[in-house]
């Protein structure tokens, strides 16, 4: 068995230790890159000669229309040992932990909570560990998503999977990750985030004893950074620090488990070696992961508490304009500085509606409860903000002195569709049942008599 990183070629151990060259990364957001692992592995001047380099096979990796504007065109051409089409029939896997109809019970309009999932107690991997919270439309129509929490405690070994229903953000919460993707190696941590394009075929093995976080499978147009506007040319998340693997395979051979999620089930298929076997890639359809840490916020600095889509990182765009099908936003360590303004999140119902999550620290609208690993849910017009603690605390604070969040990392996958919990989600012991009572405390302060 030999697996192969780099110009010079790595041993099998490499890929549990693998060095910075296997790990090196390209930059830029939505760029056309090319790399190789072995020296003129990548043909010159056509993408699929009659015969490629090495004994390579060339296939096009396509994530949009042939169609689309060179713009908005997403696509990869691999050079690999094998083509993707070589393995054995697929069989559907009985699963009820994922999934991608979300009309099975009724959806509330109470404002919902829940703790974070509980390390597994046995061994589970990444793709045992994924569980369905929430989501809306349809994989089929390529439309809407699926929000899943993840908690594992063993690496994949020979299994892979692929998506063919959407693409998955991953939002890491505990434990560091190693994706080794058809394209290459991606490490990350907490506080960082992976994407892995709709088709990808990946593995994720722990580097920590256990891992916990959340993902947005995201059904429509692949995730896009916004257009800056009035901003100007610098501001939110930078395309520089958006990182892409360089080319990295497996040559390995032997039986392995292939599965793939298609038309919302799983389905399970024998290979005979490892598809992470592309020698050479060159395109912009590729993983990719971003430090939400180098997040560069924006805020008001003379009055009003501005919305959040300053702290949008990604976005999905719809068919209508000025609408995403999804948004990703952070709420991450900042200064306020406003004045003769209430500086938390004002109290507010959206047509939008909001799933959100703790990735570190304290979450400022909210005193206590809300939980590093939990999430929750308000939907669309269900009305929600902080809590009585932090609404007192707000309304008194003296505002003549900036106000430092520096222990915080929060998200929220923001919707145009209504986003239904699960069963799972509804049922769920990790379900706060008293999350409504944080905001019985607030007073009626209402005096006709006193401006």
């Amino acid at each position: 068995m030999t697996t192969k990183t780099s110009e010079r070629g790595r041993s099998a151990e490499a890929r549990q230790a693998p060095s910075e060259e296997a790990l090196a990364y390209h930059s830029g957001f939505g760029n056309e890159f090319a790399t190789e692992a072995l020296p003129g592995a990548l043909p010159v001047g056509q993408n699929s000669p009659q015969r490629a380099p090495y004994g390579l096979y060339a296939e096009q990796l396509s994530g949009t229309a042939f169609t689309a504007p060179r713009g908005a065109n997403r696509r990869s051409w691999l050079y690999r040992i094998r083509p993707a089409a070589v393995h054995q029939p697929f069989v559907k896997i009985g699963n009820v932990r994922i999934e991608s109809r979300f009309d099975a019970v009724a959806t509330p309009p109470n404002q919902l909570r829940w703790d974070p999932l509980p390390v597994p107690t046995s061994p589970v991997d990444f793709i045992d560990g994924l569980v369905t919270m929430a989501g809306n439309g349809d994989p089929g129509a390529m439309s809407g998503c699926g929000i899943h929490l993840y908690a594992a405690n063993r690496s994949m070994s020979d299994r892979f999977f692929y998506d063919a229903d959407g693409e998955l953000l991953i939002v890491l919460q505990q434990g560091r990750l190693r994706f080794a993707t058809e394209l290459g190696l991606i490490d990350a941590e907490p506080q960082e985030i992976v994407v892995i394009p709709r088709g990808v075929r990946f593995r994720v093995e722990l580097v920590d004893d256990a891992a916990r976080g959340y993902v947005c499978e995201n059904y429509g147009a692949a995730f896009r950074l916004p257009d800056l506007g009035p901003i100007g040319s610098n501001g939110l998340a930078n395309s520089r620090d958006f990182l892409a693997p360089v080319a990295w395979y497996e040559e390995r051979d032997g039986k392995r488990e292939l599965i793939g999620k298609f038309m919302g089930n799983l389905w399970s298929a024998e290979i005979g070696h490892s598809p992470l076997d592309v020698v050479a890639w060159h395109g912009n359809y590729t993983p990719y992961k971003y430090d939400l840490r180098r997040f560069n916020a924006i805020g008001s600095i003379s009055h009003d508490h501005p919305d959040p889509s300053i702290f949008l990182v990604l976005q999905s765009q719809s068919d209508t304009p000025g609408v995403d099908s999804i948004d990703f936003v952070i709420f991450p360590p900042r200064i306020l500085a406003m004045e003769h303004t209430f500086r938390p999140p004002w109290f507010h119902r959206n047509v939008a509606s909001e799933f959100m999550g703790l990735i570190h620290g304290v979450y400022d609208a909210k005193a206590e409860g809300f939980l590093p690993g939990g999430a929750s849910l308000h939907n669309c017009m269900t009305g929600h903000g902080p809590d009585a603690d932090t609404f007192e605390r707000a309304s008194t604070t003296d505002l003549s002195k900036p106000t430092r969040i520096a222990d915080t990392m929060a998200f929220m996958f923001e919707t145009r569709h209504v986003i239904r919990p699960t069963r799972f989600a509804l049922e769920s012991a990790q379900l706060q049942s008293e999350y409504y009572r944080c905001w019985e405390g607030l007073r009626k302060h209402f005096d006709p008599g006193r401006r």
